[in-house]
């Protein structure tokens, strides 16, 4: 992650130099770009329990529910999110929300129905894991520069300068590499954090076996899932425990996860660590 990071960190500042040498009238699209981006990080638990159709639920309506996070909220030192259920077949999880203190964490009538209590609550711990390393917060921070570039390219280069000087053409090449390249490097970065949030949740729970059961469930339940029922849900791929997809990826660095078997190899290797 450091080192993705700082590569992102590269060519942010090289785009940025070539922005300025080339003379693009910046502040009023990266005003406009921090303003949009704010306010999708800011309502992005309503966003995305709307686009998810899901409910949040009580503690009467969900005992169990609630209290299996109450229980990990305890040992992993963080304050009790919200908790919502989404109707749908498609066994996933997912968690939301701007900081600790203002977060969401859904769960799927498909997933209750196909897990046992104990690796529910692994999933649990992986969604939480992903709310206490504040990972909405760095991917939104991550991809600023990479939604600039996006929108170079869609305008075309920014001010008039750019456009007298003959440099326009110059503008959308250095935009086009730098979305590419920073793409890339951001669907690396969301692959680390599902490894973190493994890992968290192995800690959290002290049982990585759990969560490795729970990814082998989901995952051979997924192509059973009708089409129509994936294609409802796929919006919300970068949020899951795993992707619900309905066609095979051909690239595994356009991902956003891991592969399944590289993520259950990764947990008997912390289980190794936590039996020594």
């Amino acid at each position: 992650m450091v080192l993705t990071f700082f590569l992102l960190g590269i060519i942010y500042l090289a785009f940025l130099a070539v922005l300025t040498y080339l003379g693009a009238d910046l502040p009023i699209i990266a005003i406009f770009i921090l303003g949009s981006m704010f306010i999708q990080y800011y309502y992005s638990d309503k966003i995305v329990l709307w686009s998810m159709n899901a409910r949040i639920v009580s503690e009467s309506e969900a005992p169990d529910l609630h209290g299996m996070v109450s229980r990990l909220c305890a040992i992993a030192d963080l304050p009790k999110p919200k908790i919502a259920v989404v109707k749908t077949a498609v066994p996933n999880a997912f968690a939301t929300g701007r900081n600790q203190r203002n977060a969401v964490v859904a769960v799927t009538t498909g997933i209750m129905q196909q897990l046992n209590n104990a690796e529910l609550e692994a999933v649990l711990a992986h969604e939480l894991t992903h709310v206490k390393n504040r990972d909405a917060m760095v991917l939104t921070i991550a991809s600023f520069i990479s939604t600039l570039a996006y929108y170079m390219m869609l305008f075309g280069g920014t001010g008039r300068r750019d456009r007298d000087s003959g440099n326009m053409l110059l503008v959308l090449l250095a935009s086009y590499a730098v979305y590419f390249a920073s793409f890339l490097l951001i669907r690396a970065l969301s692959r680390y954090r599902e490894f973190a949030a493994d890992r968290g949740s192995a800690i959290i729970t002290g049982k990585p076996s759990n969560l490795a059961s729970a990814l082998m469930k989901i995952s051979g339940v997924m192509p059973r899932i009708p089409t129509e029922d994936l294609r409802k849900v796929e919006g919300a791929n970068a949020f899951f425990i795993i992707p619900a997809v309905s066609g095979k990826s051909i690239f595994r660095f356009l991902s956003t996860h891991p592969p399944v078997e590289d993520r259950i190899a990764a947990l008997e290797r912390i289980e190794r660590e936590l039996e020594a």
